[in-house]
């Protein structure tokens, strides 16, 4: 038995089945990605606590002598086998490394793929069904965000999509339908781009802000980022049905059919949910980026198609 094994033996340390386990069901908790197994990261203690390893399992060391330099190399056994796990799961396609995570986020972590992603829900024994819920990164899904997102701003844009197929779903078009939903959410900072809220449940697997299409997927509206905006789901409803627009210079638009009902519609205790936009030239929250700004041909059509005006 090799050193290391009798180490893991002697230490009655997790199989590394079990670590990988862990791993899918850490990423999942975690958006779809954690950090490098760096010394004093939080994931290294959250899935030791997990586990509930003894201070001995924890701070364990291995000793590795390089005998051309004559230099003794010290790593710890946990960091070592969280390592282990994750190299397993990376070679059957389950997560991505540090190194491809890193050209498409910026940064070098874990991340699940859309097979990791399903395999942690099967963990976890949440139904496959309500996978489009999540805001779970994946790297299939967070690559088209970014394709999404570096797209050139057109000058002119045809806000109706006429080759989408709204009547079958395909996984490349689901898989689209959430790499716009990343892209949009993302871009507004996970919050409503009219009220601000930003609250998420209390794991951080979901968000209360949702990515709303402006010409509606209904109508056949492009996911791509300019037909795209954040928006709390008081505030997506009264978007979508028309008690709510927006001018080309981003200004939130009510509907003057508001006048004609009663003092009590669209309140939330002493706060109005609606008509706080009536009294004020009130602009939505942008983008830090403009390029990511609303097109205005897709905000005309909203005003045109769904606007309520009256009589």
């Amino acid at each position: 038995m090799s050193y290391e094994g009798a180490m893991l033996k002697t230490l009655e340390m997790p199989a590394c089945l079990k670590v990988e386990q862990a791993l899918l069901k850490a990423l999942f908790r975690h958006e779809g990605v954690i950090e490098e197994f760096g010394a004093g990261e939080h994931i290294v203690e959250e899935i030791a606590d997990e586990f509930n390893l003894s201070q001995a399992q924890r701070t364990a060391v291995l000793e590795t002598i390089y005998r051309k330099e004559n230099r003794l190399k010290k790593s710890q056994l946990w960091h070592r086998l969280l390592s282990r796990a994750a190299d397993s799961l990376a070679k059957v396609g389950l997560i991505t490394r540090p190194t491809e995570t890193l050209k498409i986020t910026g940064k070098r972590e874990w991340m699940l793929t859309e097979s990791g992603f399903d395999q942690s829900l099967q963990l976890l024994k949440i139904p496959s069904t309500q996978k489009e819920k999540f805001s779970t990164k994946s790297f299939e899904v967070q690559k088209i965000a970014k394709q999404i997102i570096e797209a050139s701003r057109p000058e002119k844009s045809n806000p109706v999509d006429a080759s989408k197929k709204i009547i079958k779903k395909l996984k490349e078009s689901t898989t689209r339908a959430r790499g716009f939903r990343q892209a949009v959410l993302q871009a507004y900072d996970f919050s409503c781009a009219f009220c601000g809220m930003k609250p998420h449940a209390p794991n951080d697997s979901l968000w209360e802000a949702e990515a709303a299409h402006i010409v509606p997927h209904s109508s056949l509206g492009r996911d791509d980022i300019w037909n795209g905006i954040t928006l709390c789901r008081t505030h997506h409803w009264a978007f979508d049905v028309g008690w709510l627009s927006l001018h080309d210079d981003f200004v939130i638009k009510v509907s003057p059919k508001i006048s004609s009902l009663g003092s009590l519609f669209g309140k939330m205790q002493d706060s109005d949910c609606i008509r706080i936009y009536s009294a004020n030239d009130v602009q939505m929250r942008l983008p830090l980026n403009d390029n990511l700004y609303p097109h205005q041909s897709v905000l005309a059509w909203h005003r045109e198609h769904v606007f309520f005006t009256g009589p």
